[in-house]
């Protein structure tokens, strides 16, 4: 993207299977063609997935793709990250996603988690500023947060720590994000915060997801949606044309990009950013 258009960047989760793997490949490509800034490349529970998405991260970066895996503490101790670390530079990758993570199922509390704020100071203390440090951002607060306010100091702490920008948990009300912002403004927060967006692909995985992580539903969309029963093309083209319309208000009220979560399918996000005109010029 040119200086005159928003920052569009994409999101994948590291595949299990070669079939995946195959799959991510053509879905990226395909995606590849809005040259988006970066691509974002998720980290299991826990670290869970930390040698999928190394590889994830080494295979974009063979094929000159801009990538920036995300990382926690998860259950590692400081050398198995600072390890990782050193080799996500030895790759040429200039951007982390610096989360707290989450517990693994079934582990309890036998994990030790660092929070988000210690984990961009860690990388700034040893590697400076080598990477661009993306960290999270809740506009409907949350779920683990005590209150609103409480939620805004946490996000302060992680950019006071060193990171230059956070992404979004994603939201369907796009006034969520402008309070968010007006609050994060007045808190002193001045770096941008780019908004996540979900395209709606199937009603029960959005369900499921958003009652995980706190992202709100609103009741009316949540009634549309229903109506569509197992008529997914319907749903699917229903949900284009709305978070389409989400985006537009989003960008013609200056949030300054988009990052799309894809659940690693090239449709409904690449329709969305053809309908906003978010097209390389020929």
């Amino acid at each position: 993207m040119n200086d005159s258009q928003p920052r569009l960047s994409f999101e994948f989760f590291p595949p299990k299977t070669s079939e995946g793997k195959e799959k991510l490949i053509k879905v990226r490509d395909q995606l590849n063609e809005f040259e988006p800034d970066f691509f974002s490349v998720t980290y299991g529970a826990g670290g869970s997935t930390r040698d999928n998405t190394k590889g994830v991260v080494t295979q974009f970066k063979n094929d000159g793709i801009s990538i920036a895996p995300h990382l926690s503490f998860g259950s590692d101790d400081e050398a198995t990250i600072l390890k990782l670390l050193n080799e996500y530079k030895f790759f040429g990758v200039d951007r982390i996603v610096a989360l707290r993570g989450d517990v693994p199922s079934g582990m309890g509390g036998q994990q030790q988690l660092v929070y988000a704020n210690e984990l961009v100071a860690f990388i700034r203390q040893h590697f400076g500023n080598t990477f661009h440090l993306e960290v999270a951002a809740y506009p409907e607060i949350h779920p683990q947060a005590k209150s609103y306010s409480d939620d805004i100091s946490f996000l302060k702490g992680k950019f006071d720590a060193g990171a230059d920008s956070a992404i979004t948990q994603y939201f369907f009300n796009p006034d969520s994000y402008f309070y968010f912002i007006e609050q994060t403004r007045k808190a002193g927060i001045t770096k941008p915060i780019y908004p996540g967006i979900m395209p709606i692909i199937n009603y029960r995985n959005l369900t499921r997801f958003s009652d995980t992580c706190g992202a709100e539903i609103p009741r009316w969309l949540r009634k549309a949606l229903e109506n569509y029963g197992d008529d997914d093309a319907s749903l699917r083209a229903f949900g284009v044309d709305l978070v389409t319309e989400l985006c537009e208000v989003l960008l013609e009220n200056e949030a300054p990009g988009l990052h799309f979560y894809t659940m690693n399918q090239t449709e409904p996000t690449a329709q969305i950013v053809k309908n906003l005109g978010l097209v390389p010029a020929e």
